[in-house]
């Protein structure tokens, strides 16, 4: 049974910084695609950035609001997905949910309905 469980948000004031973590387990995780997405209150769910390692590559793809602030990362060896966001905005608040799918995800974030597995959510508030 995959499980994908989200922790790290919080609230802080703009300029701030989080980072977010998401455990997974129940499949092979370094196989899969890897994704943050985001939803704000009355607004549609939004890819944030994905990884995939295929190999000795490692891809990473980012939504261009959040290039340059923030950074995901994994760390295989405890099937662990990060989010590091830096410089946060108000309008970086909103519910992150960690995503996964088997299917590779080398050159784009994708739908969120091509993604299998989600997790809860962890909320993030920016204050201004």
């Amino acid at each position: 049974q995959v499980q994908l469980q989200e922790s790290g948000g919080g609230s802080v004031q703009a300029g701030g910084s989080l980072r977010l973590s998401c455990v997974a387990s129940g499949y092979s995780y370094s196989d899969y695609c890897m994704a943050w997405f985001r939803q704000a209150p009355g607004k549609e769910r939004e890819g944030v950035a994905t990884v995939y390692t295929y190999g000795a590559a490692t891809y990473k793809n980012y939504v261009d609001s959040v290039k340059g602030r923030f950074t995901i990362s994994q760390d295989i060896t405890k099937n662990t997905l990060y989010l590091q966001m830096d410089s946060l905005e108000p309008e970086d608040t909103a519910m992150y949910f960690c995503a996964a799918d088997p299917r590779p995800c080398r050159l784009q974030i994708r739908s969120e309905n091509e993604y299998a597995y989600w997790g809860q959510g962890t909320q993030v508030t920016v204050s201004s």
